[in-house]
């Protein structure tokens, strides 16, 4: 079923929001300071093109560090809201129509990845993540 779904979203706006987080991390990575921008952007797009089956999840379970942190902060000032403004526009025609229902829902959920994307990491909706024991 997640092929399916993911063959509708990349016809009816996978691509196009998928070129665009690429373009973006071509420009981030071409400027050198904003590569960890740049390599943000190379992975929301990946995403962003194949969705369904996959879940966003926290590269540590500590929590973000000082730099992601900061980091995250000034991506959502530059670019982040806008993205995130972005993705509810274009969520709400597809949540009209019944058969847009999910492609909404994937729209939504990328949400939070487009706010604050340095400290993430995408894994299949299936795997098994590892525990942590804290000493």
């Amino acid at each position: 079923m997640s092929t399916i779904l993911n063959v509708i979203w990349l016809l009816f706006g996978g691509l196009w929001l998928a070129l665009g987080y690429f373009i973006a991390g071509i420009i981030c990575c071409l400027l050198i300071i904003t590569i960890p921008f740049g390599l943000a952007s190379f992975r929301i797009g990946a995403y962003a093109l194949w969705p369904f089956g996959r879940t966003i999840v926290d590269r540590s379970p500590r929590g973000a560090g000082l730099f992601t942190t900061i980091g995250n902060v000034i991506w959502i000032l530059v670019a982040g809201i806008w993205i995130a403004i972005g993705h509810v526009l274009t969520a709400i025609p597809m949540l009209i129509s019944i058969i847009g229902i999910p492609l909404g829902i994937a729209n939504l959920k990328l949400i939070p990845v487009s706010l604050m994307p340095l400290g993430k990491v995408i894994v299949t909706s299936n795997a098994v993540l590892p525990t942590y024991r804290h000493a």
